[in-house]
């Protein structure tokens, strides 16, 4: 069996990786498609390094985005309740549901922090209440906050 040699992906190849990965292919493969067509360059020493240095700060850059998803998951939480006011009916039930669109923009009224809609979990609301809604964050990183449906 011939010796493999390590190549860096310019850009992503089809059963063999995404761009930015250091893999082992056959000398033929790498010297006949891979180089020559710019999907990859030989993984030298400097280049070795420069993957490294790459990967670090993908890595700080990651874990800054989960300290300001803690740091918002606190303010969210701090506040507590949020109160949405609806247009009341017979026996406590709202005219319409209250949807995480709604939630949303009391969450940007009241802290001034925009919450993509669709990161909001909730449960049906068609009744006045207290009711839970979970914010998801970050993937590892989601707030649990406390809705208050209010007549109007």
């Amino acid at each position: 069996m011939a010796k493999k040699i390590q190549v860096l992906l310019n850009k992503g190849v089809n059963k063999l990786g995404k761009r930015g990965d250091l893999v082992d292919v056959a000398p033929g493969y790498a010297r006949n498609y891979l180089i020559p067509t710019g999907s990859a360059i030989l993984a030298t020493p400097g280049v070795l390094r420069q993957v490294e240095q790459r990967k670090e700060k993908e890595r700080q850059r990651i874990l800054a985005e989960k300290q300001a998803a803690q740091a918002r998951k606190t303010a969210l939480e701090t506040i507590g309740r949020f109160i949405l006011r609806k247009q009341m009916g017979e026996n406590e039930a709202i005219f319409g549901t209250v949807t995480t669109q709604d939630v949303a923009e009391a969450i940007k009224n009241m802290t001034n922090q925009e919450v993509d809609r669709r990161s909001i979990t909730i449960p049906d609301i068609n009744k006045i209440g207290f009711y839970q809604a979970e914010v998801k964050l970050h993937p590892e990183v989601s707030a649990t906050i406390e809705i208050q449906v209010a007549p109007l």
